[in-house]
């Protein structure tokens, strides 16, 4: 099993640290001692990790857009990165649906502006592209989604998704091959995961932070798809998983797959409608109820991950469930709305505890 704290000394290039996987990496690498380089869109108004633990202090922080080809190279040449996390995305399913060709964009071209840069780049480098766990042609059934299944996408934000693991798939076999990465040094690998939770997020369309809006304005909690099973997780359960697979992809880059699901254990799932009585009793009050709204846009109803590549290639696997991830990120919420200048004590606490479980 690979040592994080071999990230100690290491420069790390992080897309997205602006976003909310995006500050917690930086948090976490922070601990482990890398130095960081930042380089996402400036945060949208409002409540957000990057505001709330003070990101832009935690790291070397550059606002530019991945889209903008000779900023974002400019900046990799610079830094000269010994890992890059590729997280910067429009990561939301409704938006998409108002916004397609911008999430195409972003999601896609995006991803292919990284990888162009990091032709450049004279340095032995490992690249972990976070994709979702949404690229998967979903048939709605039981069987949980292996690395083999074909790719798909039935929305926008999916669809985007699958073509960026196109575009890397089509980066690496045309110039980081496997076979020649005694020369060109690049290990290029992408990491499927959704549905992850924790404190700081805020995003528009997504379950925990709908709940905690409407539980801190002492609103009604209204469910889209009450029977809908995701495969929660909290956020540090992939980061950490990424920070694995970015070890072992530059040592063992021409022998282990290049592709990894994250996720929870099969057997632990919950509901929507689930984990939102599980909130209101962890908050200590609130109510729900559910939108018979027909005309809404279509999202899945079912989706689960096959995680054994994790476990047997990176000897990676969940640490906490889904009723645990729930309550440490209710925890982070309350103690956010109760003292929000504490608030990194408490995320570095859950840090380390995990690191340490």
């Amino acid at each position: 099993m690979v040592n994080l704290n071999q990230y100690k000394g290491k420069r790390v290039f992080i897309t997205g640290h602006t976003g909310f996987k995006g500050g917690w990496l930086v948090k976490i690498l922070n601990i482990l001692g890398a130095e960081v380089k930042g380089y996402a869109l400036i945060p949208n108004k409002g409540p957000c990790f990057f505001d709330a633990l003070h990101i832009d202090h935690c790291c070397e922080n550059v606002f530019g857009n991945i889209l903008n080809i000779s900023h974002l190279s400019d900046e990799i040449k610079k830094f000269q990165p010994d890992f890059i996390f590729h997280l910067a995305a429009q990561p939301l399913v409704r938006l998409s649906y108002e916004d397609p060709s911008y999430t195409f964009y972003v999601n896609a071209i995006g991803t292919a502006n990284i990888l162009n840069a990091v032709r450049e780049l004279d340095k032995a480098c490992t690249l972990v592209m976070i994709t979702t766990d949404k690229v998967y042609h979903n048939n709605e059934w039981e069987y949980p989604y292996r690395e083999c299944d074909p790719l798909g996408g039935y929305d926008p934000y999916s669809a985007s998704k699958a073509c960026a693991e196109l575009v890397i798939n089509s980066f690496r076999n045309s110039f980081f091959h496997p076979d020649k990465y005694a020369k060109h040094k690049k290990a290029i690998l992408t990491a499927r995961a959704g549905n992850v939770i924790g404190g700081g997020d805020w995003a528009q369309d997504r379950l925990i932070p709908d709940i905690v809006k409407a539980l801190e304005q002492s609103e009604e909690i209204i469910l889209r798809n009450p029977t809908a099973v995701r495969p929660w997780q909290h956020v540090l359960e992939p980061l950490c998983g990424y920070l694995h697979l970015g070890l072992l992809g530059g040592k063992q880059y021409q022998s282990i797959p290049k592709a990894f699901n994250f996720g929870p254990c099969a057997e632990d799932t919950l509901t929507v409608e689930e984990m939102t009585a599980m909130a209101i009793q962890l908050w200590g009050h609130g109510s729900y109820r559910i939108e018979t709204n027909t005309e809404q846009v279509h999202e899945a109803n079912l989706l689960k991950l096959d995680i054994s590549l994790a476990k047997k290639e990176l000897e990676w696997q969940p640490k906490l469930n889904a009723s645990q991830a729930l309550e440490w990120s209710l925890a982070w919420y309350l103690d956010y709305y109760k003292s929000p200048s504490s608030i990194a004590q408490l995320t570095d606490k859950q840090i380390d505890e995990y690191l340490s479980l």
